[in-house]
């Protein structure tokens, strides 16, 4: 397998947070009233859908048809988040086709996570600014003691939705603005969560020839999936530079967090991710599950993917956190 390293990673460059700052970091402005509506009915929307599968499930159980387009949908479109706009797109660690590319890129979108080219816009800035002033969504800098961290906590796993803080974003994109099958992919963003919610409504409806079939794979491959992919992918910014182990050095508090490794299919190694950016596998260690990679890995071995980005052990190595 090919191993490319690019010197000084985003993160590199940035100076790092004073540890235990008290600080509490300009609040951006809010969004106007009607894109925060837009965002309040992306989060809350599919927490209904959880509350009415609930309600449901308690008089008349799941069947392992929900079940099985909840797990279906979650695995393809997280990784059409984690394959696709974080490590294809965002940090380009490996290269493919334009077939594979519109496929990530439109999963990706069925996340309803944003249009691509803002996702990554948002992620890069983040790296460029990893747990500083100008990261739109760290949870740190925002007090001390228990109010500070819940504080921080809601603005990096949600908050930082709510206020406008993409003004500048476009700049951070500029080379996929220069591919017209990425804009356009972009830019039918809302067709693609249509799309989303409407497979496993329409796999619900043909398997059991009934509307109670469709309705319910509407509400668990649609709805109660966008929820979990949403607060799972989420967590990578709150929980992941909050909680956890730091087996590498970097200029952040990006932590290794071994439940959120598991359920956002490797995102969870964040440490590992932040002392390494552009490395397609983040879990760097046997043990540590990183399905993103392996996902990654079949491609690279069935030819649909190539020049392959993972650090040599000798790097790995410079780079261990020696601090007790």
């Amino acid at each position: 397998m090919t191993t490319s390293i690019r010197p000084r990673p985003m993160t590199e460059a940035v100076a790092p947070l004073p540890e235990n700052s008290g600080e509490r970091r300009p609040l951006h402005e809010p969004l106007p009233a009607n894109q925060r509506a837009i965002v309040l009915m992306v989060i809350l929307i599919p927490l209904a859908g959880l509350l009415i599968a609930i309600a449901y499930a308690w008089g008349w159980g799941v069947g392992w048809l929900e079940i099985a387009l909840l797990v279906g949908m979650y695995l393809a479109t997280g990784l059409g988040i984690t394959v696709g706009y974080h490590r294809l797109f965002t940090h380009k660690s490996f290269e493919t086709g334009k077939t594979v590319t519109a496929i990530l890129a439109v999963l990706g979108a069925m996340a309803v996570e944003g249009p691509l080219l803002r996702w990554v816009a948002f992620h890069r800035c983040h790296h460029q600014h990893s747990d500083h002033e100008d990261d739109p969504h760290s949870p740190h800098g925002h007090g001390s003691g228990v109010g500070g961290i819940l504080r921080g906590f809601w603005n990096a796993h949600t908050g930082w939705m709510l206020r406008r803080s993409d003004r500048h974003m476009a700049r951070y994109a500029k080379d996929l603005r220069k591919d017209r099958l990425l804009r356009v992919i972009s830019s039918l963003f809302p067709l693609w969560v249509v799309l989303g919610l409407t497979i496993p409504a329409l796999i619900g409806g043909l398997v059991t020839l009934s509307w109670s079939g469709a309705a319910l794979g509407f509400i668990w491959g649609g709805l109660v999936r966008i929820l979990f992919v949403h607060h799972v992918t989420w967590s990578v910014n709150s929980v992941c530079h909050l909680w956890g182990t730091r087996p590498f050095r970097s200029h952040d508090e990006s932590r290794n967090n071994a439940i959120v490794g598991a359920l956002a299919l490797g995102e969870g190694w964040h440490n590992n991710h932040h002392a390494f950016p552009t490395s397609a596998r983040h879990g760097l260690r046997w043990w540590e599950f990183d399905l993103s990679w392996i996902v990654i890995w079949t491609l690279h071995k069935t030819g649909l993917a190539w020049d392959i980005r993972t650090p040599s052990r000798e790097r790995i190595d410079s780079r261990r956190n020696t601090r007790p």
